[in-house]
């Protein structure tokens, strides 16, 4: 018997922006983990105070503390974990860092570095500590899983870890929820919202690695009758300002819209009602929103860094992320090319078929199985 326990405390309580990005991860992993593991393996998820959260074949131990305030969170890892851990043959910390005391082998996954490139992101307490912990959890586990092969090259160039010791289990989507939706409901949501028919849609944070000013530079530079009306949905994040005065600065006011945080369940609705989802980012860990654009048949056009090439693949259109001008003839192009748009519309379903959350539970189940293989060396 193989008892496998995994640090799930990033899983969010409440609908928000934390119930996207890594808590998504988390669930969809765990939702699936137990019919691609062994049989005889237990598995036990450790959450926070209070999560309803419940997965078949995983036993949910919720902590005594309320770990959701992230100090809280540090001192539950860093101070009472610990001693919960010698019961398990392998821990696998499902967010960037293990305990300092750790009497177990361990995976760490690891979804991006944007701590180390984008550091005002976060305060200096919680920098410093991703900064020093998720490097010395690296070199101490016996694998580490990269949600991309961005993320798994970045790990090598930016923290020195072997290539030999990490895996890529990608995020999948929910193929349930992010699909074509009947006509007739995407245009009662296009009523509802008061949406024109035809429009281009962004969904992220508005922060500076979005590279929402320059999606707007490209969008100035159309004649008005050239362009669509644009939208561009997501909570603010950090250092925003810019992105609403690029609004102001090339009068964009009428054309452009901001319809705040998207909760979950609405998102599939948004890409239907789409004609076309731009995602300019120039660092991301993986880029969720592409693939779930993709799965619900609208076409796709991304920045040609970062992961953001081996999420679309051959779909919709790939641009360097600082040419406005390039932008501004792929939008103008989207507008008026039909035949495109099907093209892009249907090379994007076959993307997104390639990620499935079965496949990130099967690749995470072998990297278990390669970190209890004590004959192994490990880098």
């Amino acid at each position: 018997m193989v008892h496998i326990g995994l640090n799930a405390h990033l899983l969010a309580r409440q609908a928000g922006y934390r119930t996207a990005g890594i808590h998504g991860y988390i669930y969809g992993l765990l939702a699936h983990l137990r019919r691609n593991t062994p049989a005889d393996w237990r598995l036990t998820a450790l959450v926070g105070a209070g999560s309803a959260a419940q997965f078949d074949g995983v036993t949910v131990r919720p902590a005594r503390w309320d770990t959701e305030p992230p100090l809280r969170r540090i001192l539950w890892e860093q101070v009472a974990q610990p001693a919960q851990l010698r019961e398990f043959d392998l821990y696998h910390a499902l967010a960037f860092v293990s305990p300092l005391v750790l009497p177990v082998p361990s995976i760490v996954t690891v979804y991006d570095l944007s701590f180390l490139h984008y550091p005002q992101v976060l305060s200096p307490a919680r920098r410093l500590y991703l900064r020093l912990f998720t490097a010395l959890s690296c070199r101490r586990a016996r694998r580490v899983i990269a949600i991309s092969h961005s993320t798994a090259r970045d790990l090598n160039d930016s923290l020195g870890i072997s290539p030999a010791k990490i895996d890529v289990a990608a995020p999948g989507y929910d193929a349930a929820r992010y699909r074509p939706l009947p006509p007739e409901q995407v245009t009662a949501f296009r009523q509802q919202k008061g949406l024109p028919p035809r429009f281009w849609l962004f969904v992220g944070t508005l922060e500076p690695r979005k590279n929402l000013p320059m999606l707007l530079a490209a969008y100035a530079a159309l004649p008005r009758g050239e362009r669509l009306p644009l939208v561009i949905g997501g909570g603010k994040g950090w250092d925003y300002a810019a992105v609403f005065a690029a609004v102001e600065r090339y009068n964009l006011s009428d054309d452009v819209t901001f319809p705040g945080f998207i909760p979950v369940e609405d998102l599939p609705l948004w890409y239907n009602s789409a004609e076309v989802f731009v995602y300019p980012s120039v660092f991301e860990g993986f880029g969720l929103p592409v693939l779930e654009a993709m799965a619900c048949g609208t076409p796709v056009i991304v920045s040609d860094v970062s992961s953001l090439p081996e999420v679309a693949g051959s779909a919709g259109l790939r641009l360097p992320p600082d040419d406005f001008n390039a932008w501004a003839d792929a939008l103008r192009r989207a507008r008026g090319d039909a035949d495109w748009r099907e093209a892009a519309r249907q090379q994007g379903f076959r993307e997104a078929a390639r990620y499935t959350w079965d496949d990130t539970a099967r690749q995470t189940a072998m990297s278990y199985q390669t970190a209890l293989d004590r004959d192994l060396e490990y880098p």
